[in-house]
């Protein structure tokens, strides 16, 4: 599976990902931010699943229609329970997410925002 890891998620989750074989991207090591649009469009592009911890990513996603290819958003996770929610979520909304669903975790509550599905063509 692979994942494009926004900033603020720790280093640690990148490496443990890394380790059990995902391949992951992190924006952490590019020089600079690009923005949560070139963000969402470079995840996108190369079939990722964006993990982040920013509600900002939901402009582009919801209110834009950006195409994206999966988003989980932690919200109120420290940074040691961040890997396991991760391998949760994956492991639980894995077609979901992979179907273009936002799944947003935070302590004692999961929601699931289904894909926008385009209408039929005539």
């Amino acid at each position: 599976m692979k994942l494009f890891l926004d900033t603020g998620i720790g280093r640690g989750v990148c490496d443990a990902f890394r380790a059990l074989g995902y391949d992951i991207l992190w924006a952490g090591d590019w020089a600079e931010n690009p923005g949560d649009q070139k963000i969402v469009n470079s995840a996108f592009q190369d079939n990722r699943i964006l993990v982040t911890l920013d509600k900002d990513f939901g402009e582009p996603a919801v209110v834009l229609e950006q195409p994206h290819g999966g988003i989980i958003r932690l919200v109120n996770w420290s940074i040691r329970r961040q890997t396991d929610i991760c391998f949760t979520l994956l492991d639980r909304y894995a077609v979901d997410l992979l179907t273009g669903a936002i799944v947003t975790a935070e302590p004692g509550r999961i929601r699931i925002r289904p894909p926008v599905l385009e209408p039929d063509s005539p």
